[in-house]
């Protein structure tokens, strides 16, 4: 009791500003491919962080789940042997190539020298990409046979997200994602699918550090779509943490609840909401747990209550066996004189 430290919570209002919240995820989805998959970040002072890549990892997962390439995010695009400038015709030693926009340029000039820029150019203007076969650097890159070679692969998705702290959501989703007349949708029509399996596993979650004694809810938590489409969504309150051990080093983090509901649809009926939703907001108090020892007075203190409780109970104990056994004896002389 003395020898140990105990941890003593606290309740207080969370009255930090201006901080940022990280988010540690490891997901994985074993029925639909890396390539497909994108990851968009929104929080309510309307900042969004769409298709997100950095600091993101994907391992391609075969039928079986064991790992066939591990990549950062993005599907990437192949060196250009000889492109062909925009006029046609082969580059020369010294000039160098500048791929069209297809209207999507956002200056004069604009260059897209792969269908990755040229999707993201297509985004930041808010378009829908109807026909990638009419695209010259998709054809070059093999997109198409790409996304073909991985079809049936699985994806495990990891890494870590830094956003504002407020409240938002994250969520994995097919497609490339753009804005529309202020509204969030996903491009699945590169893909030429209509359904999509998001059965996944979330091998972790966590809204910031470790610390001791730590349970994240929905670490393990597996999940297996059973309706055509249908759009899963993790209701999560995020409750500010302070951990201070007992040598004084502080660990600011937090911990979470969760309440989860699944939104299915008809085939057809739901394409741009099908995905994996985490939406978080966050608590105004704040969870302390501080490390310490008793104090030497209050072990003591103890101590003889305890001493004093052993004696108490011990004297009750005494006295009972001993009026037992006097009665006892009592009822054997009586017995005697009959």
């Amino acid at each position: 009791l003395y020898l140990h430290p105990v941890v003593e919570t606290k309740l207080v209002v969370d009255t930090s500003r201006g901080e940022t919240l990280r988010i540690n995820f490891d997901v994985t989805f074993p029925a639909i491919a890396c390539s497909i998959l994108s990851l968009d970040a929104i929080d309510i002072s309307g900042e969004q962080h769409l298709d997100v890549k950095h600091d993101i990892v994907k391992k391609r997962l075969d039928v079986n789940g064991n790992v066939i390439e591990v990549r950062p995010d993005g599907v990437g695009s192949r060196k250009m042997e000889k492109p062909l400038q925009r006029q046609g015709g082969r580059l020369e030693h010294n000039e160098t190539y500048c791929g069209s926009c297809y209207g999507a340029e956002s200056i004069d000039g604009e260059c897209c020298n792969s269908c990755e820029e040229v999707r993201d150019a297509y985004r930041k203007k808010g378009w829908a990409m109807s026909n990638l076969d009419l695209i010259e650097q998709c054809k070059r890159e093999g997109f198409f046979q790409k996304i073909k070679d991985e079809e049936g692969e699985g994806c495990n998705i990891y890494g870590s997200l830094k956003v504002k702290k407020v409240a938002g959501n994250f969520h994995f989703a097919p497609g490339k994602s753009f804005d529309q007349s202020n509204i969030h949708v996903h491009d699945l029509q590169a893909f030429r699918k209509n359904r999509f399996n998001l059965s996944h596993t979330i091998n972790r979650l966590a809204f910031g550090d470790h610390f001791p004694g730590v349970v994240n809810p929905l670490d393990g938590v597996q999940r297996m779509q059973k309706q055509p489409i249908g759009m899963y969504q993790y209701f999560i309150k995020v409750v500010p943490t302070m951990y201070k051990d007992e040598n004084g080093h502080t660990i600011q983090t937090n911990q979470f609840s969760v309440t989860e509901h699944f939104k299915g649809a008809e085939r057809g009926l739901l394409d741009n909401l099908a995905g994996v939703f985490f939406i978080y907001d966050l608590s105004p108090i704040k969870v302390t747990f501080a490390e310490g020892h008793v104090s030497f007075l209050h072990f003591l203190t103890n101590v003889c209550a305890i001493v004093g409780g052993v004696f108490a109970v011990s004297g009750i104990i005494d006295s009972c066996i001993y009026h037992g056994q006097k009665a006892m004896e009592k009822k054997m002389e009586i017995g005697k004189f009959n």
